[in-house]
Formats: C-alpha cells, sequence, structure tokens
C-alpha cells in the first residue's frame, strides 16, 4: 500500500498539543480515509483529472479538515480542531 496520510501546514503544531485521545481518534479517522481513498482512486499516480474537494471530520473532542491529493497517494490532514467536548 502506497497511500499514507500525513499533517500539512499547521496542523502538525497543533498536533503536538492537542490530547493524545483525540489525536487518536484523528489518526483513526484518517486511516480510514486513506483505505477509502485506496478503493476509489486504483491507479493514482496515473490521475489525470483534479483532486476530490477537500473535506471535515468530527471526531469525539473536535474535528480536522482533510485533503485528497490522487497522484501523490495522500491524504493531507491540513486543519485540526480541539474543542474539549
Amino acid at each position: 500500500m502506497s497511500w499514507k496520510w500525513e499533517y500539512a501546514f499547521g496542523a502538525e503544531q497543533t498536533a503536538r498539543t492537542a490530547p493524545a485521545n483525540f489525536l487518536a481518534g484523528v489518526q483513526k479517522k484518517a486511516d480510514e480515509l486513506v483505505r477509502a481513498a485506496e478503493a476509489v482512486h486504483l491507479h493514482g499516480r496515473a490521475h489525470a483529472d483534479i483532486d476530490p474537494k477537500s473535506g471535515d471530520v468530527i471526531v469525539p473532542g473536535g474535528m480536522f479538515t482533510y485533503q485528497v491529493v490522487v497522484r501523490s497517494e495522500r491524504v493531507y490532514v491540513v486543519q485540526i480542531t480541539y474543542l474539549g467536548f
């Protein structure tokens, strides 16, 4: 599997200060997004169309915004919002 996810921009900085249980929820959902993207885009590196729209995912304690970049075979977590609920 070459598809992976990673933090981008300021999300990595936020991840350093967010609680571990919140980050575990983000990581679990990001893993699910990777599996879904891999299933939909079987030939990711050969993708010639535009990338899908970004999306938001609610997790316990907050939410995060992600972007799928098909040719890079990556799901980028671009923003994390920890609300503490």
